[in-house]
């Protein structure tokens, strides 16, 4: 029998009713409409997707670009008792068959695929006998060029609609000013447009900006007056364990991340601030993505985002409880300029970006020609230093090389090691019998984990290592040997990002940059990052209503609370107070002649200087006469 949406809800989520918005976008959706969903961070992305699809006959396509979040939302479905499964160029190709298999033959509602996966043959092979009731994009901003984090491989979702006649396509994302909505659409080939809107305005969400010379101080300031946990922004990686030793010295605890420490370490870190056990975390903008705590109660930016929709994604990380939170930017005015030095650093020159890809073609022994959908474990601290490059600008030439489509990048992977075996259990019993050494790891392998002869199994090479009585070292050493005899397939935990070739390597020379994708993004660049300028130098207005604006939302009011909205609060407040006060002293005035000491008596809940002042207004503005000491009215 099928479920209606709320069925759905109610069964695998526990919620009696949906926020705003969600009920309409999965309407459409079932409707079998094309359907782009702007919901702000934490807006309940995910479910607009995952309930309709638990309502429908057959597969979800689920095209995201982060592994890690993919991972997250693969084993909170299964939690859930839904099958769902991954697949990512991290996987090995016995561990994707699999995965593609359960998807042919009806076994599971969910797969998760990275968008450059799109073009290999093997989903071309697999996908004809895929029954898809529903594609869906996160993250959609990624397919326009417009979008703050353009991903070339989005643009082949287009060409593999044809594969799924009459699957509708839904796409999810928290930013996206007006032409990156017109843009999504277009791209993914929507046959009308249709577009559901949450407002992005966090009425609980205070945003302020101050100038401040003294910004560690300041941001002690800020943790001491607002209780709960928060996040600390900063762009280079040193100064994430730098302020946070600052924080912790000044009685803050706190902790520190970025994509460089080990896997292991992040993970940790991530749990403790979680949990509570570390109240702030400072970070690179490497931290927040798929982190879904309610209560953070701040979110500091020490240096200048890259433009305002990273601002507004990350300030939304706050308060996603709906309880008040503050995101407060803390600037100096030589941030402004070195905003403007990013932006030209992030645009390496054409020959600067040759001169690297030259490089990689070098650095992974590929000949011109060769490559094409080959994925390499990439250490880029070890080619900047063997090439002689800035790792900023191979950085930077990278994210270039994949907008303009000749390689992907993965995020730094934590995929823990995997083991299966390839004989069946008689043959596996006469191989231990043959090999006493490697009877015990084989035993304690069985004994611990169920479907190893059934599907990849993760296991823990630590506890493993603890059962024998031995290291960790012998027991990788042992898989690897068992892996030779053909016993068993061992995938090694890995701890690398990856490099993609999409294309195969060409000659330096014939790497074209194109018009749209390099000097056209670039201007755009440069164009966002006045934008930012100016939204952090606003005098006047409200922080909210222009962000609202840049979004394409005209219909937001004064926020209230924003830094220049409570500046204008306290000036008309001092207005009110000193127009009242000029309004008695008329009519005491009104009586006779007063000395200053009688006018002073007569207010005694008026601060002395306040009443002097506005004698003194009252005196330069011709209201009032002074002569001997006395007060008259003209």
């Amino acid at each position: 029998m099928t479920l209606q949406p709320h069925q759905v809800l109610k069964q695998y989520w526990g919620y009696d009713s949906f926020r705003p918005v969600q009920e309409d976008i999965i309407a459409s959706v079932l409707a079998g409409k094309d359907t782009l969903a702007l919901l702000p961070t934490g807006g309940g992305k995910s479910i607009c997707f995952q309930v309709p699809a638990l309502c429908m006959d057959g597969l979800c396509l689920v095209i995201t670009p982060l592994v890690a979040l993919m991972a997250d939302q693969v084993q909170n479905l299964v939690r859930r008792g839904v099958e769902a499964v991954e697949i990512h160029s991290g996987m090995h190709p016995h561990e994707i068959r699999l995965s593609y298999d359960k998807c042919m033959e009806g076994r599971t509602r969910f797969l998760y695929l990275s968008p450059e996966r799109l073009t290999t043959q093997s989903f071309r092979d697999f996908a004809r006998s895929m029954k898809l009731c529903l594609i869906a994009v996160d993250e959609a901003h990624c397919i326009s060029q417009w979008g703050y984090d353009f991903r070339p491989p989005y643009l082949q979702i287009e060409a593999i609609r044809p594969l799924f006649p009459g699957v509708p396509v839904l796409a999810l994302t928290a930013t996206a000013v007006d032409k990156v909505v017109d843009d999504i659409q277009s791209k993914l080939g929507f046959a009308s447009p249709n577009v559901f809107r949450k407002s992005f305005k966090r009425d609980n969400l205070a945003y302020l900006v101050y100038k401040e010379e003294d910004k560690y101080r300041r941001l002690v300031k800020i943790a001491n007056s607002i209780s709960g946990t928060g996040i600390v922004y900063v762009r280079n990686r040193r100064l994430t364990r730098e302020i946070a030793e600052y924080l912790n010295r000044s009685g803050i605890k706190a902790n520190f991340y970025h994509a460089g420490l080990e896997p292991a370490v992040r993970s940790s870190r991530q749990q403790e601030w979680m949990t509570g056990k570390a109240r702030v975390m400072v970070s690179t903008n490497a931290f927040g993505m798929g982190i879904d705590k309610p209560d953070v109660r701040f979110v500091v930016h020490m240096d200048l985002p890259e433009n305002l929709e990273a601002y507004f994604q990350e300030a939304g990380r706050a308060g996603r409880d709906e309880k008040n939170s503050y995101a407060i930017l803390l600037y100096q005015e030589s941030d402004l300029m070195d905003a403007r030095h990013f932006v030209e650093m992030a645009w390496p020159d054409p020959p600067t970006i040759r001169q690297v890809y030259q490089a990689l073609g070098n650095f992974f022994q590929l000949a011109v020609g060769s490559g094409r959908e080959m994925a390499f474990d990439f250490d880029l601290e070890l080619f900047a230093s063997q090439y002689r490059l800035k790792p900023i600008t191979v950085y930077n030439v990278l994210k270039i090389l994949e907008r303009e489509g000749y390689l992907a990048l993965t995020d730094a992977l934590d995929s823990p090691p995997r083991v299966m075996f390839q004989v069946g259990k008689e043959e596996l019993y006469k191989f231990q019998v043959e090999n006493r050494e490697a009877d015990n790891i084989i035993k304690v392998l069985l004994r611990s984990y169920s479907g190893l002869f059934m599907e990849f199994t993760s296991v823990n090479e630590y506890e493993i290592a603890r059962r024998l009585q031995a290291d960790t070292s012998y027991v990788h050493l042992m898989l690897i040997n068992l892996a030779k005899t053909g016993i068993l397939e061992y995938i090694p935990r890995k701890k690398s990002p990856q490099i993609i070739f999409t294309s195969e390597r060409m000659a330096p020379e014939n790497i074209e940059l194109s018009k749209t994708f390099y000097f056209e993004r670039k201007k755009d660049a440069l164009y966002k990052v006045e934008q930012l300028i100016d939204y952090v130098s606003m005098e006047s207005g409200c922080r909210s209503q222009a962000l609202l604006k840049y979004f394409g939302d005209q219909t937001g009011k004064e926020c209230g609370v924003c830094d220049l909205c409570h500046s204008r609060k306290k000036e008309s407040t001092q207005e009110a107070t000193f127009e009242g006060l000029r309004q008695h002293i008329m009519s005491l005035m009104g009586t006779g002649s007063k000395t200053t000491e009688e006018l002073i008596q007569a207010l005694p809940s008026i601060p002395e200087r306040e009443v002097l002042g506005v004698l003194r207004w009252m005196v330069d503005s011709g209201l009032i006469l002074t002569e001997d000491g006395k007060y008259f009215l003209k």
